[in-house]
């Protein structure tokens, strides 16, 4: 029998994050009169969410070590360029919605790196 790993709490964080972000630029995009709807930054934003939100499941699944290291360095690139262009449209929420995945992104990689500390003990 198959045993179910647990999804880590700073995934959950950053996955939150990154439907978080993708709902408010869905809002900023769509909803009239909010200074940025239809316009092409917005719809960046929306697409980086997206990405953002699948990199952090597939960050869950993925037993490859260096795959890790890659997709949570891209993530963190992800989050800081997403976060830049929220600060550019005035999407104040969504900067602050990175900072949160940032957080989750940072318990993610030092949980790792405990599991990882304690094995070699």
């Amino acid at each position: 029998m198959t045993s179910i790993r647990s999804f880590p709490a700073g995934l959950i964080l950053l996955l939150a994050s990154a439907v978080a972000g993708l709902l408010l630029a869905l809002y900023a995009y769509f909803a009239p009169l909010t200074g940025v709807t239809g316009t092409l930054g917005a719809l960046a934003v929306i697409v980086s969410c997206a990405v953002l939100a699948a990199m952090a499941l597939t960050l869950g699944a993925v037993e490859n070590h260096a795959m890790r290291i890659t997709l949570r360095v891209l993530s963190g690139l992800l989050l800081l360029a997403t976060c830049f262009a929220a600060l550019l449209l005035h999407r104040w929420g969504i900067c602050v919605a990175m900072g949160v995945g940032f957080v989750g992104l940072v318990m993610e990689v030092l949980r790792s790196a405990g599991t990882r500390h304690g094995a070699h003990a």
